[in-house]
């Protein structure tokens, strides 16, 4: 049985591209994300509560941009990030209140992901967190590309 090779394949709702970079992944998201804001401003224009278009865009938009960010966001271009920030400032004029940026999402999944691997002795990375002498802070691996230093290693509790 032969595997034919592919561009790009979606796994889980993630597009992974033969490159490694997420520029597919990205557009799809931004792609998704924008049709969801067309149903905000549906909602807006219906005169809903605030409190309700908070919770929509969240449920739906927040939830198709942070689709296993932990994965992939640290390997995002700048520009690449621009376009998933434009989305939420989107949905904050539509809205008209602030939301959460999503370098700040991930970056709370990111220490979430940490803590969890952090109590879990048996987790296969719990090694890679080792503390430093002074026992406040953890050790960061050395990296000499951004891509490592933007990965769930180095967004662990400093």
């Amino acid at each position: 049985m032969a595997v034919e090779p592919v561009s790009s394949f979606k796994f889980l709702g993630t597009h992974i591209s033969e490159d490694l970079s997420w520029t597919t992944n990205t557009s799809s998201l931004v792609r998704e994300a924008n049709q969801g804001l067309f149903f905000l401003r549906t909602l807006k224009k219906n005169q809903l509560s605030l409190a309700i278009l908070v919770n929509f865009y969240r449920c739906t938009i927040e939830s198709i941009l942070t689709n296993c960010v932990t994965v992939w966001y640290g390997g995002c271009s700048v520009a690449e990030g621009k376009a998933l920030q434009r989305v939420v400032k989107t949905a904050q004029r539509i809205i008209g209140t602030p939301l959460p940026a999503i370098e700040d999402i991930q970056k709370k999944h990111c220490m979430r992901r940490a803590h969890s691997i952090l109590k879990d002795d048996s987790h296969s990375a719990h090694k890679l967190f080792s503390l430093l002498p002074s026992g406040r802070r953890f050790r960061c691996p050395r990296s000499r590309t951004s891509r490592l230093r933007n990965t769930l290693l180095n967004s662990a509790p400093h």
